[in-house]
C-alpha cells in the first residue's frame, strides 16, 4: 500500500485546513472590500483599471480588507446583498483558491513534502492565472 492510514489522514487534514483557511480569508477579504468604497467589483481592480499599484500596497490593502471583513462577520445578517457576496466568494474560492491549494498540495505530495520552495510559488501562480483568466473573460464579454 502506497499510503498508510496515518499518511492519508495527514493528507486529508492538510487539504481541509488549507481549504478552510483559504475560504475564510477569501470571504473576509471580499466582505471587507464590499464595505469599502470600491465595492465587490474591486476584486481585481488592478487588472480592470490598469493601475500601477505596488505589490506592497496591494498586500497592505488585502490584509486591511481581510481584517475589516473579520470584524463584519457578526453583522452579516444586516447586509442587503448577502446572497451576492456569498455567491461571489464561492465563485472565487472554487476557482482560484482551489487551483492554488490543489497545485501546492499536489506538488507537496509528488515530492513527498520536500519541495515547499516549489509548491508555494506554483500554487500562487495557478491562482493568479485563474483570476486573470476570469477577469479577462469578464472584460472581453462586457466590451
Amino acid at each position: 500500500m502506497l499510503f498508510g492510514y496515518h499518511n492519508l489522514f495527514g493528507i486529508v487534514m492538510s487539504y481541509s485546513l488549507g481549504y478552510g483557511l483559504a475560504s475564510l480569508t477569501t470571504f473576509c477579504s471580499i466582505l471587507g472590500r464590499y464595505s469599502s468604497k470600491q465595492g465587490l467589483g474591486a476584486c481585481c481592480s488592478a487588472i480592470e483599471q490598469g493601475s500601477k499599484i505596488s505589490l506592497v500596497s496591494n498586500l497592505k490593502n488585502t490584509f486591511s480588507y481581510c481584517w475589516i471583513g473579520m470584524k463584519m462577520i457578526p453583522h452579516l445578517y444586516e447586509l442587503p446583498n448577502l446572497k451576492y457576496i456569498i455567491k461571489t466568494s464561492m465563485y472565487i474560492l472554487v476557482t482560484a483558491e482551489s487551483a492554488c491549494i490543489l497545485t501546492a498540495e499536489t506538488v507537496n505530495l509528488a515530492f513527498f513534502r520536500q519541495a515547499m520552495w516549489l509548491s508555494m510559488p506554483l500554487g500562487l501562480f495557478a491562482a493568479a492565472l485563474v483570476v486573470t483568466m476570469i477577469e479577462s473573460y469578464k472584460m472581453t464579454r462586457t466590451k
